[in-house]
């Protein structure tokens, strides 16, 4: 394992503990696979240090530093070891977990320590002078061995609730045992920033010892937590990707680095590696299997999006005045969102993201304005169905809708058998360049049975449209009515292998919404693909 020096100094540590904290989330299973895919990610960001896992603990991490060795080179991290100190009533040296560590390669060891005197007594089953020494031991242990040694105290700050000396002496202990960064873990979550901040700053001054933070997000508070902590003193930050971990979570790596940068002015990243977080972070996401967080801060598709007509008209003029940084900072992009909301100012900016020239007709612009919210009023949503809406907006535009076919009629058919299966057929009728085609297709429900049908009827005009995969189908009952009469929506996710799009459809038959949506889907796919229309 060949490691360059960091991309930054070792002033500041930007500590990352996704692999082994963040792998603790319920619905988190990490192959040793997907582990080296995370740190090859975490270390392509600019990560100082990278916390694989507890080696020694289990074979998966004992496998991912042996392979990590062998197959990462990395280019800004440093890969850091987790385990415990030795046992009470043994030596360091002797201990096979200690051992293990050593045995694991990595050049940055982090042990965690017991600092609640409950803990020791409760958990450990010692002295509170034997867990100080075990400290002492261990750090030194690994000192010797020419390992870099941080020391996580769990549960500090609630043991510095209940004792605060002996909480200070853990972290006094291990500081001048060799450690070079004692960590202050609020494990439970409990904490608000102003106890956080009060807390660092007294025991900066009472201990002389370099301080980090590791917060998880009980409160809510985890991000705001970790600033304040280093508003305090603190030179070290312990976070996962996306806020990854056990119960609710972990301080977010993203938003704790983007205020370090853009906030607080400091720099802890590669030069460019800021404007690749947004990316990073739907690249983790898809390894550990867990749909992005729309709403993440900075990262979040919705985070840069705007829906009041009110926000869109100050936007039109400066983006700054409803938007705390550049999205480009941090490689994501502003989305006018088209709503009953919207104005003249949201339609322009609409249509400009679109790539549809509006011109200066204000007209046309006021009459899209309406159309959109008369048809929201019907219960469409075209901020989560871009296509429809480009498509409405192309046929003011134009003057016409944009048709590749013309519908004449559709039936969808579900046959009840005696077995107890279903049988899904669906007989379209259109008619394209000039041509009347029909089409029956089969399919595992109505919808899947229309959209065959459609496809069967088209792809011989049409051959773009063998690259369309259907790949989300949502249906939802509007309010107004009850049951069975309620009026559907129903959104659609087409892709085309480069890219994918939302259309959506409303009726009171679920159905004849899709069918719609399925209308929107082909044209747009046309539309894509450069296909001129066919009348």
């Amino acid at each position: 394992m060949t490691t360059k020096a960091n991309a930054t100094d070792d002033s500041f540590h930007v500590f990352d503990t996704t692999l082994r904290d963040g792998a603790q989330r319920e619905g988190i299973n990490l192959t040793v696979a997907d582990k080296l895919t995370i740190a090859r990610h975490l270390d392509t960001f600019g990560v100082g240090y990278i916390e694989g896992g507890w080696p020694g603990a289990n074979p998966r991490d004992t496998e991912f530093f042996a392979r990590a060795q062998k197959e990462i080179a990395f280019e800004n991290a440093q890969l850091v070891a987790f385990g415990a100190t030795r046992r009470a009533g043994g030596s360091a040296a002797d201990d096979p977990q200690v051992k293990a560590l050593l045995n694991s390669g990595a050049p940055v060891i982090t042990l965690v320590a017991k600092s609640h005197d409950r803990h020791v007594e409760l958990a450990l089953r010692t002295t509170l002078e034997e867990n100080l020494e075990m400290v002492r031991d261990t750090v030194s242990h690994l000192r010797n061995q020419g390992r870099r040694v941080f020391v996580d105290c769990e549960h500090f700050f609630d043991g510095y609730r209940a004792d605060a000396e002996y909480a200070k002496s853990v972290v006094r202990t291990a500081h001048e045992a060799g450690a070079e960064v004692v960590i202050l873990c609020d494990t439970n979550g409990g904490m608000l920033p102003a106890q956080v901040q009060a807390v660092v700053a007294t025991v900066i001054a009472d201990t002389g010892a370099r301080l980090g933070i590791h917060a998880q997000d009980d409160t809510g508070c985890a991000v705001a937590n970790t600033l304040a902590a280093v508003d305090a003193g603190a030179t070290h930050v312990q976070c996962t990707a996306n806020g990854y971990g056990e119960r609710v979570g972990n301080a977010n790596l993203f938003p704790v680095v983007a205020a370090l940068e853009l906030k607080y002015g400091m720099k802890v990243l590669p030069e460019g590696a800021l404007a690749e977080m947004t990316r990073i972070s739907h690249a983790i996401a898809e390894v550990v299997n867990l749909t992005p967080s729309t709403h993440q801060p900075y990262v979040g598709v919705s985070a840069f999006a705007h829906k009041a007509g009110l926000h869109a008209s100050a936007i039109k003029v400066d983006p700054d005045l409803y938007q705390h940084i550049d999205p480009e900072k941090v490689g994501n992009t502003m989305r006018m969102l088209v709503s009953d909301m919207a104005g003249r100012a949201s339609i322009e900016l609409k249509g400009k993201e679109l790539g549809v020239d509006l011109g200066d007709d204000r007209a046309l612009v006021g009459r899209v304005v309406e159309r959109v919210k008369e048809r929201e009023l019907q219960g469409y949503t075209y901020e989560a169905a871009d296509a429809s809406f480009e498509l409405l907006l192309r046929g003011e535009v134009e003057g016409r809708a944009r048709r590749y076919f013309r519908t004449e009629s559709w039936r969808a058919i579900v046959e009840d058998r005696p077995d107890g299966t279903h049988a899904n057929e669906a007989t379209v009728k259109l008619w394209a360049k000039g041509e009347r085609i029909v089409a029956t297709a089969e399919g595992n429900g109505p919808v899947n049975a229309l959209d065959r049908a459609l496809r069967v009827a088209l792809e011989r005009i049409y051959p773009q449209l063998a690259k369309l995969e259907l790949i989300d189908y949502k249906v939802r009952i509007l309010e107004g009515r009850t049951g069975t009469e309620s009026t559907t929506r129903v959104l659609i996710t087409t892709g085309d292998g480069a890219g994918d799009w939302a259309t959506v459809g409303v009726a009171e038959n679920v159905i004849a919404a899709s069918w719609q949506a399925l209308e929107d889907a082909y044209t747009y796919g046309l539309l894509r693909a450069g296909v001129e229309p066919a009348e």
